[in-house]
């Protein structure tokens, strides 16, 4: 067995890793870049090794800095967890050529079922069913579009390296296929560094099931069985399950057989997936996707459901040791599910985010496990990849473990980072998903049909109350300093008189916010409602520094929620979901937010990676101007009216932050038509 383990990896996945090597008594090596220099896996992990400057490419990509960190702490096997250097052929020779042990499968294999080409090609060949499409080496941008013509629209244009939904691009009509193309290879080429690209038909509603493969040295192979991952948004999976609800006894067989196929072809060792689309109408139909040769972000549920510690058996098969167990001897218990939380904002189009996290609480309880890269004080770039952190839950069957994961969530607390997580809830709370109805245009249907993918507006409003009974608190704490005239809080002699607040949130939605009262019978009202929106704040307490804890009660409802001010900027946190609001100093009435028809601003922290005009160029509403990249993430910035481009504050590679100012449109009006004969 090893006595020394890298974990060529970070954020909540190193964690995780970092935990069973502790379990085992294996040192663990941590490596990072300077963002994460003050991470949660650095911080515990037994040696700490610095690859490099921010970006991936001159850090956690870097092979040979990564090699260099392995000598010099001298560890005797690499653990790559998943993105980055996983599925990595090369990075498997050098660690080869090293006389490092790689923690996954052969490079024949990686480089077989990385190649997703040549991968469904080699499965085929085995008897088993792969989705229609084109797919061979350097397709060109006129191969695909031909492919596309071929195989007919709807497709999917997908990186032939890689996996995770990175570079996928979903095309529906042929005007949108060169687009897509050249987005895809861009972040094909800065996920992967590979920018090949296949076609293949587009399945309608269909639902995404893989299975967990386990295998030796030693021609041992078994499953563990299969998870279902149909919760989808953007190709990316956000909520995942344990067994499939989906699968009769017979199409379980049937599909595991078919990923145990797949794992003889790859002459596979160690543990991996093979990923299926499954007819939700035809259970016994399905075809396959491909194969990730490493551990996946969902692992969890399988080792919840199995009592199989994943990352433990990867590192017994690496260190040369059997199986310890058959076939026979793997059982399912009960079911789990498991919600990943990302950094992103749903009201704002589930846009990435960041920040420094004022404050943490992640939730515990029977049957419910956390993998996180989460630690009071970090701050939360956006660099990589959105994830934070997974809440998982068990149950005995699936209605107490959905059950269980919804009360954990409700648990979450992000103060100072907006995060996903009133969606999950919202998501698992809906009819489909618990009666296990799920597609992987679910998520994406919900949000076209309700234009919206946030909580309850009315929640927003007790959220803009609550802000207004937090701030009217840090008055009147400050009000000791001074004389009780210079406070801004309403106080007369007699009766307090309304303070009025004028707020913007974060969907740049203003709001009028009254408050008055002390603290102990503190009256808020918002807007011009009739009946007023009535808050009393029943106490308080300092929850550590610029945090407090209220409690208030609203609409006859007691609530205890988080407030934490830095700057101009307000959170508040309650029941696991977090917003914020910029107020302006207490006033009579009015707003001071000034709009410009023409202004272009970021609508996240990211880099600028391409910018398509220049000053002085005329475009129409909806011309693409910029792009920006947050956490792997692209987004363009289109012209919000028709007109001249008189302003360009950014270029390509500069850093930007959230509602930053990077172009301005001037409208140009039409000239009138000259009046003539027949007007």
């Amino acid at each position: 067995m090893f006595e020394s383990v890298l974990v060529a990896n970070r954020g909540e996945i190193a964690v995780r890793v970092m935990a069973t090597l502790r379990a085992m008594g294996i040192r663990s090596v941590a490596v990072y870049s300077d963002e994460d220099e003050g991470a949660r896996h650095v911080r515990e992990a037994d040696v700490a090794v610095r690859l490099g400057p921010t970006p991936a490419h001159e850090s956690y990509l870097h092979i040979e800095r990564v090699l260099e960190a392995v000598a010099v702490t001298r560890a005797q096997a690499v653990h790559p967890g998943y993105g980055f250097l996983s599925e990595n052929p090369a990075f498997v020779r050098a660690c080869e050529a090293a006389g490092v042990v790689f923690i996954g499968p052969s490079v024949d294999a990686v480089e077989m079922m990385g190649d997703k080409v040549r991968a469904k090609a080699a499965v085929a060949a085995a008897g088993v069913a792969v989705v229609p499409g084109r797919a061979h080496a350097d397709m060109d941008d006129r191969d695909l579009v031909d492919a596309a013509a071929q195989i007919g629209f709807p497709v999917i244009v997908k990186p032939s390296a890689g996996g995770g939904g990175k570079g996928m691009r979903l095309v529906r009509a042929p005007d949108e296929l060169a687009g897509a193309i050249a987005s895809a290879r861009r972040e094909a080429a800065a996920s992967f560094g590979d920018d090949s690209l296949f076609v293949e038909r587009y399945l309608e509603s269909p639902r995404h099931l893989e299975v967990q493969i386990l295998a030796d040295h030693f021609g041992h192979i078994v499953h563990l069985g299969e998870r279902e991952c149909s919760l989808q948004r953007r190709h990316q999976k956000v909520i995942e399950e344990a067994p499939s609800p989906l699968l009769t006894e017979r199409s379980r067989r049937a599909l595991t057989t078919a990923a145990l196929r797949v794992g003889e072809v790859a002459h596979y060792r160690g543990v991996g997936t093979v990923e299926f689309i499954v007819s939700a109408h035809q259970p016994e139909e399905f075809f396959f996707m491909e194969m990730n040769t490493r551990l996946q972000v969902e692992h969890p549920v399988t080792e919840m459901v199995t009592d199989i510690d994943l990352v433990e058996q990867q590192v017994r098969v690496a260190a040369g040791e059997a199986l310890a167990f058959t076939q026979d001897d793997v059982r399912l218990d009960g079911h789990a599910v498991e919600a990943r939380i990302y950094a992103e904002d749903p009201a704002r189009d589930f846009l990435p985010t960041g920040g420094d996290l004022l404050y943490l609480r992640e939730p515990r309880g029977a049957g419910v496990r956390v993998d996180s890269s989460l630690v009071r004080g970090v701050r939360v770039g956006t660099t990589y990849d959105p994830m934070l952190a997974k809440v998982i839950a068990h149950g005995v069957d699936r209605a107490q473990a959905l059950a269980r994961l919804d009360l954990a969530l409700s648990d979450v607390v992000t103060l100072g980072v907006v995060t996903n997580t009133a969606f999950l809830r919202e998501l698992i709370a809906r009819e489909p998903v618990q009666r296990g109805e799920l597609d992987t245009d679910l998520i994406a249907r919900v949000l076209r049909e309700e234009g919206r993918g946030h909580a309850d507006p009315t929640e927003t409003l007790e959220c803009a109350a609550a802000f207004a009974v937090a701030h009217r608190l840090d008055v009147q704490r400050r009000a000791s300093a001074a004389s009780r005239f210079d406070v801004a809080d309403g106080w007369r002699v007699g009766a307090s008189a309304w303070t009025h607040h004028s707020l913007v949130s974060a969907e740049q939605a203003s709001l009028e916010v009254a408050v008055a009262g002390t603290w102990r019978d503190a009256r808020v009202r918002v807007g011009d409602d009739e009946p007023p929106v009535d808050v009393h704040c029943l106490d308080w307490r300092s929850a550590g520094p610029d945090v407090v804890e209220l409690e208030l009660r609203v609409r006859a409802q007691t609530l205890r929620v988080l407030v934490g001010q830095s700057g101009p900027l307000t959170w508040f946190a309650r029941r696991g979901w977090t917003t914020w609001w910029r107020s302006s100093a207490p006033s009579r009435r009015g707003n001071d937010r000034v709009d410009h028809d023409g202004d272009v601003r970021s609508p996240m922290p990211g880099v600028v990676i391409q910018v398509a005009v220049h000053a002085g160029d005329v475009v129409s509403r909806g011309d693409p101007l910029l792009v920006v990249e947050a956490m792997k993430m692209e987004y363009p910035l289109r012209s919000p009216l028709s007109g001249r481009v008189v302003d360009l504050a950014v270029v390509a590679g500069d850093q930007v932050v959230l509602d930053q100012l990077v172009a301005r449109v001037s409208a140009v009006e039409e000239p009138s038509s000259p009046r003539g004969e027949g007007e």
